[in-house]
C-alpha cells in the first residue's frame, strides 16, 4: 500500500512533501508526464516573453499551456482526475517539481 494512501483517500495532505508521492502516482504513464513537461516549458515561455516583451497577452498562454497538456494527458493517457480540481497549489507546486526531477533524470522522461 502507499504510504501516502490513506490521505489521499481522504483527500488531506498535511505538507507537500506527503502529497507528491500520490501527485508522481496520478502521473504513472510516460505520456501524460511528456505533455506536463511540454506544458510547463510553454509556461514558462509565456511568463518570459510577457515579461520580456511587456505584452500581457503573453500571460494567456499560461493557463492555456498548462492545464491544456496536463489534463489532455490526463484524460486521454492517465484516464484519471487531475489533483488540480481538489489540491490546486499542491498540484500546481508538484508541476514544476515534477519538472525539475525530470529534467535532473530523477524521473523517467
Amino acid at each position: 500500500m502507499n504510504p501516502a494512501a490513506p490521505s489521499a483517500s481522504q483527500g488531506r495532505f498535511r505538507s507537500f512533501a506527503e502529497f507528491y508521492p500520490f501527485y508522481l502516482s496520478e502521473h504513472s504513464e510516460p505520456v501524460c508526464r511528456r505533455l506536463h513537461f511540454v506544458g510547463t516549458v510553454l509556461v514558462i515561455a509565456s511568463l518570459l516573453l510577457a515579461v520580456l516583451t511587456g505584452r500581457a497577452l503573453w500571460l494567456l498562454g499560461v493557463p492555456l499551456a498548462g492545464y491544456g497538456f496536463a489534463w489532455a494527458g490526463h484524460f486521454f493517457f492517465e484516464h484519471n482526475r487531475p489533483a488540480t480540481f481538489s489540491h490546486p497549489w499542491y498540484s500546481l507546486a508538484g508541476d514544476f517539481a515534477m519538472f525539475r526531477d525530470m529534467l535532473l533524470g530523477r524521473i523517467r522522461f
